[in-house]
């Protein structure tokens, strides 16, 4: 295989190969699977129906992926499609006689993420018949997805997605995408929070749910569960608003 300049990013030196795709609805589902997980460059070997990215089927499975769809390249042989690949990866759920060592997808994207100078390439086979002997033969590892040994079979377009996220997870390890969906406020201070647990005290000793000649370990446990939510300084004030309306609700 050819050796080309890499680039550090796993996103952009991993390659996915289809070898004699026969559904055009699988091809567009793997196209959809790859750019959930921030994946582009596919390849298909001498899919069935040579038009097959175009077809209606594809395009519908493809899902707003139509621009993997779109720019995915139809090549004559696997050795055309590994070009510039300087590692290759066959997914097989037959384990053959003679293979290369085979790895878990984790074990995969870990090797994949660390090695930045490798070009890879993960090749998938036909719907029924999978990937033939001599072309796993000739990739670096076979993968196997360790699935329900008594039902382990993964659909085309499955198997991409497994083999998508694992190397997604690989890439971006533990970092959390950010968002702006839900509540980020301010910490509340230990003193802010001490204030509102006596105020709440307060206000369940008013409405007698607190005896505070026989406490028992209400406020410890009250405590312990609000511990537990890191209050936020307006979470701090809407509860101690609710103590203080309790509160002047009972003085009327």
């Amino acid at each position: 295989m050819k050796q080309a300049q890499t680039n550090t990013s796993l996103f952009s030196r991993l390659r996915f190969i289809l070898v004699e795709t026969s559904r055009p609805g699988n091809i567009g589902a793997a196209a959809r699977a790859m750019k959930t997980m921030g994946f582009s460059e596919l390849v298909l070997v001498n899919p069935r129906f040579a038009d097959a990215a175009e077809q209606a089927e594809a395009v519908a499975f493809a899902s707003g992926a139509q621009d993997v769809l779109g720019s995915a390249r139809i090549v004559g042989s696997i050795a055309e499609a590994l070009i510039d690949c300087n590692f290759a990866a066959a997914v097989s759920s037959r384990l053959r006689e003679f293979s290369p060592p085979v790895v878990t997808p984790r074990e995969l994207a870990t090797q994949l993420s660390s090695q930045s100078g490798l070009n890879a390439a993960l090749l998938f086979g036909n719907e029924r018949f999978g990937l033939p002997n001599e072309a796993v033969e000739k990739c670096n590892v076979l993968i196997n997805i360790p699935a329900n040994p008594d039902y382990s079979s993964l659909n085309l377009a499955q198997a991409v997605q497994v083999l998508s996220y694992e190397c997604r997870m690989a890439a971006i390890g533990d970092a959390r995408p950010a968002t702006d969906i839900g509540f980020q406020g301010e910490a509340a201070g230990m003193a802010q929070v001490e204030g509102m647990y006596a105020h709440l005290e307060e206000a369940l000793v008013a409405i007698e749910f607190l005896d505070p000649d026989n406490p028992k370990k209400l406020m410890p446990r009250l405590k312990r569960l609000f511990a537990r939510t890191q209050l936020e300084t307006e979470e701090v004030n809407i509860l101690r608003g609710i103590a203080k309306q309790i509160l002047q609700t009972l003085r009327r």
